[in-house]
């Protein structure tokens, strides 16, 4: 059994609403009703009658519920009982941010707010890969902040009101390969045919998502998956080697495509993602040195200490 789980049916209780739930805890509709299912399982009760709407609690349901409610309660007196004195002791603030973030924006954006807080240290989570599952590390409270890209295509299931962002920059998101006679690759492929070796981070990360999207709505071209990865600097490494096209963020390929290791794969502009650089937090989730963290944030900070 995990505690999530019962913070997801203390949640569903209180609304009366799978997708008003699902909204409100982070995850998509179809994997709140899996936890549902996994902590009913787990008890061996059924909890929600799910032929009436709203949703009604079960009288097993309702005998549960008071529990769960002060389950999650003893948790988190416990958890902070633990963490008080050495959140109090060490200002120290903890982070989870798209593994290409972590390389190109996190530490010079952070040394940047350096001179705007106290001594504090930081600690940087994984990438955990899927979207829902780096949104996880927020709404679960493993960390503080949540540092990730945003777009209009890709739905952040975070309920602003408890989870307020910053836009912190955009970055350009350009499709590359290493240099060939006949021209940009994706150009060759889409006015001359064949097919396109395509270096693919999946169905669920949020690169995956945002280019299923973008490829739904400009010209078809065939390609073939020849590498799939959540994880844009492995792309990089496959597309300098020559295996194909990658869309990758520019900071990133910033070097390489001065140098002319890697090119524009297209020359319409129209094959480029703009995406926000979002910074998340819990509005319930509040120390002063996070607070003084947001508030730096929000002041413009200059000149950006890498460009974008």
């Amino acid at each position: 059994m995990e505690l999530k789980w019962l913070e997801d049916f203390v949640c569903l209780a209180e609304h009366a609403s799978f997708s008003r739930a699902a909204t409100l805890r982070g995850v998509s509709q179809p994997a709140f009703s899996r936890r549902i299912r996994q902590l009913e399982e787990w008890i061996g009760a059924t909890l929600i009658n799910r032929a009436v709407y709203p949703s009604e609690l079960t009288y097993d349901g309702k005998r549960f519920l008071p529990m769960a409610q002060r389950t999650i309660q003893d948790w988190q007196a416990h958890r902070l009982v633990l963490t008080a004195p050495q959140s109090q002791e060490r200002q120290h603030l903890t982070f989870s941010a798209l593994h290409t973030l972590a390389v190109t924006f996190f530490p010079a954006w952070l040394r940047g707010l350096q001179s705007s807080l106290p001594s504090f240290t930081s600690y940087l989570g994984p990438d955990r890969g899927g979207i829902e599952d780096n949104i996880a590390s927020l709404v679960e409270g493993d960390c503080d902040f949540l540092l990730t890209y945003a777009h209009g295509s890709v739905p952040l299931l975070l309920d602003e009101a408890r989870f307020p962002y910053l836009v912190l920059g955009q970055e350009r998101v350009l499709p590359v390969c290493c240099p060939r006679p006949e021209g940009p690759w994706l150009d060759q492929v889409i006015d001359c045919g064949g097919t396109l070796p395509f270096l693919s981070y999946g169905d669920f990360s949020f690169f995956g998502v945002a280019l299923n999207k973008l490829f739904a709505n400009l010209p078809a071209f065939s390609r073939q998956m020849v590498h799939e990865t959540t994880i844009s600097i492995g792309h990089k490494a496959m597309a300098l080697k020559g295996w194909g096209v990658a869309w990758l963020p520019r900071e990133l390929v910033r070097r390489e495509l001065e140098s002319g290791e890697l090119v524009l794969a297209s020359a319409d502009p129209a094959w480029t993602l703009t995406i926000e650089i979002r910074l998340y937090r819990h509005a319930h989730r509040r120390r002063p040195i996070m607070d003084q963290l947001w508030a730096a944030a929000e002041r413009p900070l200059g000149p950006p200490a890498c460009s974008l």
